[in-house]
């Protein structure tokens, strides 16, 4: 098995938020190491390569406890695609909970993640939310640095519309490869801003329309963060509308021989955008429910594609 360093060719990604144990600052414990590497083993037995990291996930001990696992296996790193993010700073002694793609936070952003993840390069940099106060030239002066000192291979950012990812890219000679969004069949909005141009409806989906379609037409892969829906329609529905989505899902799932996870993930990779989930359970058995997803093209038709959106959507389309 090998993996590609340009993520926009991994048809899947494991996200990596739920290892390292607790949201806190308490030390992580070898159990939490042993469940990283059962949650990595079972992503790597469907086919998943690149996975997927942010400096805060559990106060950085997600990216602690990985770097345990491949300094266990030190033959896995060469294998493997690792993208990972910074610009989001928790609430501390120093302050709020805040944003912060200063020059400076960024560099030691990366030197810290690359020191916990045990490696000596990162293969992709997202930049996790935008700060209003950042200054694109220097940000865009620490990128270059970062990657003439070999220490990141490419860039990208995370939850950010064309405008921003516009106006940084022209200060980069590199070209950005990634913006990872929410886009599932829970959370519709970066579909439904599309349709519901010229309706009373438009105002309310809060997705910035046109950031799909720059993102297609300027070669920038996306990455689709939350894709599972919090298993709101594979065990936890709480409406009588997710009820019904989960059933539609499931009676899907079992006329073409595969899992629900796999559905709610074919609804997404079936978009023509090309679109590559991120998986974030940490249980291995819901992992390897993903299967499918990883290794074949997704088996829904142009109809069945569109009763699973209105089923969701509760509603007919204007």
């Amino acid at each position: 098995m090998s993996a590609t360093h340009d993520v926009r060719h991994h048809r899947l990604l494991y996200g990596c938020m739920g290892l390292g144990g607790d949201w806190d600052t308490s030390p992580y414990a070898a159990r939490d190491v042993d469940a990283a590497e059962a949650a990595i083993t079972a992503a790597l037995d469907i086919g998943i390569t690149g996975f997927d990291h942010a400096d805060i996930y559990r106060y950085g001990k997600s990216e602690a406890v990985f770097g345990e696992v491949l300094a266990r296996a030190p033959d896995l790193r060469s294998r493997i695609l690792l993208q990972t993010k910074c610009g989001i700073r928790l609430a501390d002694d120093s302050g709020p909970g805040r944003y912060d793609l200063r020059g400076t936070h960024i560099v030691r952003s990366v030197e810290e993640s690359l020191t916990r993840l045990r490696t000596d390069v990162i293969d992709v940099l997202l930049l996790h939310r935008p700060d209003p106060l950042a200054d694109p030239d220097d940000v865009a002066e620490a990128l270059t640095s970062l990657h003439r000192q070999g220490l990141v291979r490419d860039f990208g950012v995370s939850n950010m519309a064309a405008p921003q990812i516009a106006q940084l890219q022209a200060r980069l000679d590199r070209p950005l490869v990634a913006n990872q969004l929410e886009m599932s069949l829970a959370q519709r909005a970066w579909v439904e801003a599309g349709v519901l141009v010229n309706t009373p409806e438009s105002a309310a989906t809060g997705f910035p329309l046109g950031t799909v379609e720059h993102c297609r037409a300027n070669g920038i892969g996306l990455q689709a963060w939350g894709s599972l829906c919090r298993g709101r329609f594979t065990g936890a529905q709480e409406t009588p509308t997710e009820h019904g989505t989960a059933e539609h899902v499931a009676a899907l799932a079992k006329r073409k021989g595969t899992t629900p996870e796999t559905i709610l993930l074919w609804w997404i990779q079936r978009h023509p955008a090309r679109i590559t989930p991120v998986i974030g359970t940490a249980r291995p058995d819901r992992i390897r429910a993903c299967r499918d997803a990883a290794t074949r093209a997704p088996d829904l038709t142009h109809d069945e594609w569109y009763e699973l959106w209105l089923t969701a959507r509760d509603g007919a389309l204007p």
